[in-house]
């Protein structure tokens, strides 16, 4: 089976009619694009349109009928944002309902069902993603007590839908800057301890696993002794500079200082400390800048940022080589349409750049997976 797939959170449609035409106007141009007989996607349904499905047998059936005929195939689902991913201002909104509120666990059984409903038959299990638990603040002992018996229970519905299903359906934990699991050790000593591991492990999502400065091959390895498997890589990057001072880096740096998505920002010093920022603009104004930054911004796997901005593909192609197992590799660059460097008013060509993404990750990720 094929591993690779793109998550489509880059797409607006929350609705089911909306996302059958996202069907026609965008997964079916990338497939074309990249010329693969079957394209795999990480679907991301918002809430209300994940309860719909999960309701309805036969609307299930149909929604999977609508892939086949285009020759599309869901490898995962992304369950991190509820909804309203693509309003004008997003920022901490993306982390709630979090696992202290049922809401969250109700959407993520929800993609459970819905995916055991559409994983093609060859498929040998599947994957659902969902936050780290919250926004590091507000948070205490009791909302932690909280979302433990929330991922217990919900773990329990994996188990039945996988039962049914015949096949594993795993819920994959994302580590991301600035949440309750802020990285990825952060959340290897949180499932270590509370967590159903046959049912429950880790989303690495490589641009955040850049952001916190860790080791790709000593982060991979100590989540494996201490039995928590990575389920699913998302293959993303983050901006990296060397010289955050330098005035035509901090010009560039202010371009990706958008008002949608939250940009953090982590600053490595002399000490070896890790310095940290909510968000870029704040980085801007208070951050030192005496040693590189890693910020949070899924730049394209293709396409390098202007100079002296680099993406951090090296540790993406580290973490991947890293993982043991063969696990679903999900492109997740959903900020094409955030990205600088277009004319003010210019669309943008979402299925080009997703298809290019696609095919440099076979050239560069799976190809070498497979050759290994």
């Amino acid at each position: 089976m094929n591993r690779l797939c793109y998550s489509t959170n880059v797409h607006p449609a929350e609705d089911l009619p909306g996302i059958l035409r996202q069907l026609d106007t965008c997964a079916g141009p990338i497939r074309e694009r990249t010329g693969f007989d079957r394209l795999g996607l990480g679907l991301w349904l918002a809430a209300d349109a994940a309860a719909e499905l999960a309701a309805d047998p036969a609307l299930l059936r149909r929604l999977r009928s609508e892939l086949d005929a285009r020759s599309l195939s869901v490898l995962a689902m992304n369950a991190f944002p509820y909804g309203g991913f693509h309003r004008r201002v997003v920022k901490h909104a993306v982390y709630r309902p979090d696992w202290t509120e049922p809401a969250r666990a109700r959407y993520t059984a929800d993609c459970a069902t819905v995916l055991a409903g559409l994983l093609p038959e060859d498929a040998d299990g599947g994957s659902v993603s969902t936050l780290p638990l919250a926004w590091r603040r507000p948070w205490s002992p009791a909302a932690d007590r909280t979302a433990e018996e929330a991922l217990r229970r919900t773990a329990a519905a994996f188990r039945a839908v996988s039962d049914r299903a015949g096949r594993p359906i795993r819920l994959a934990v994302e580590p991301e800057p600035g949440c309750v699991l802020d990285d990825v050790a952060d959340a290897v000593r949180w499932l270590a301890t509370r967590a159903d591991l046959d049912v429950v492990g880790l989303c690495l999502d490589t641009c955040h696993l850049a952001v916190s400065f860790a080791d790709p091959e000593r982060t991979v390895a100590d989540a494996e002794r201490a039995g928590v498997r990575v389920v699913r890589i998302q293959a993303s990057a983050a901006l990296h500079v060397d010289d955050p001072r330098d005035p035509a880096a901090r010009r560039l740096l202010a371009d990706y200082a958008e008002p949608r998505y939250l940009h953090q920002v982590r600053e490595s010093d002399r000490s070896g400390r890790v310095l940290t920022a909510d968000d870029l603009p704040e980085a801007l104004d208070r951050l030192p800048g005496r040693g590189p930054w890693r910020v949070h911004f899924h730049v394209p796997l293709h396409a390098p940022p202007p100079a002296p901005l680099r993406a951090t593909t090296d540790v993406l192609r580290r973490a991947v080589a890293a993982v043991r197992e063969r696990t679903v590799v999900e492109v997740e660059t959903y900020t094409w349409p955030v990205l600088p460097g277009r004319p003010a008013g210019a669309p943008v060509d979402v299925p080009a750049g997703t298809a290019a993404e696609l095919l440099w990750a076979e050239r560069e990720l799976i190809s070498e997976r497979v050759d290994g």
